[in-house]
């Protein structure tokens, strides 16, 4: 099971536990699925659970709550969880809460393609509203934009409509989106030493830097872009240069989408964009 928490009602005595199922793909057995998880529970722990689905997949669909078990003469089990299909919450609804989680999830409710870059731009503006650590907010951004891409021109129109803010919310905005830009570069160099160290030491301190640049780049393409960039990585493999590679990795953290990733790439190798 993916989420198991510990917690009171209030007004309630005693303890209870919460179980969380987040879906992200279409499985036909799946009500089974959380009868099962919620019989081993109640057999190990004896309390009261409450089971929840949280439904992240795209597809609109009507997914049962319930699993049942029974003859025609008796009905033996019936079994019910709460769910939530993601996808039927309409995200202008939560993008006055002040609830981190409603926040990252906004990339995953129900909006028309034509809302994404408002989609966008209410996520940010929720941010600046919290009172969140670093490390919280660097987690609610990577969830949402892992799920909402924008494209260039998107992008365009995202700035467009970041001008038309107050100023000082604007402003919030922005100090949010450099501090994740500058963690991200700094990280990138710091794993790019750390990995160059640990190859120098097996194959030669100045090949193995070069390996290992590409190896990091080669890991950031595919978990920024998906798996379908084995061109460019094939590319990046081309590029022998350490001090090359190191400006590749700094650009590549500013770029949104895909077609960006390659331009940088084939300008940074000499190649025709």
């Amino acid at each position: 099971m993916d989420i198991l928490v510990e917690m009171r009602l209030k007004g309630e005595p005693g303890l209870i536990l919460v179980h969380v199922e987040p879906q992200s793909y279409v499985q036909t057995d799946f009500n089974g699925r959380m009868f099962v998880y919620f019989s081993r529970l109640y057999e190990k722990y004896r309390r009261k659970i409450l089971p929840v689905a949280v439904f992240t997949y795209d597809q609109a669909r009507d997914e049962p709550d319930s699993f049942e078990l029974g003859f025609s003469f008796l009905d033996v089990l019936k079994f019910r969880f709460y769910k939530l299909e993601l996808r039927k919450l309409n995200w202008r609804e939560y993008i006055q809460s002040g609830n981190p989680v409603a926040a990252a999830l906004l990339s995953k409710m129900g909006f028309k393609p034509e809302e994404k870059v408002k989609v966008k731009l209410e996520f940010m503006r929720m941010l600046a509203r919290m009172t969140l650590d670093p490390a919280r907010m660097e987690l609610l951004a990577g969830f949402f934009e892992a799920y909402l891409k924008l494209n260039r021109r998107e992008e365009a129109q995202y700035n467009r409509e970041l001008g038309k803010l107050d100023r000082k919310e604007v402003e919030m905005i922005m100090q949010i989106t450099t501090s994740w830009h500058e963690k991200g570069r700094a990280e990138g160099r710091a794993e790019g030493r750390a990995e160059g160290r640990a190859e120098g030491r097996a194959e030669g301190r100045a090949e193995g830097k070069v390996e290992a640049k590409q190896e990091v780049i080669c890991k950031y393409l595919v978990r920024r872009f998906g798996k379908k960039t084995a061109d460019l990585q094939q590319k990046v493999q081309r590029i022998t240069s350490l001090e090359v590679l190191d400006h590749v990795l700094e650009e590549l953290f500013a770029a949104d989408t895909p077609e960006e990733a390659r331009a940088i790439i084939d300008d940074s190798a000499g190649e025709p964009l």
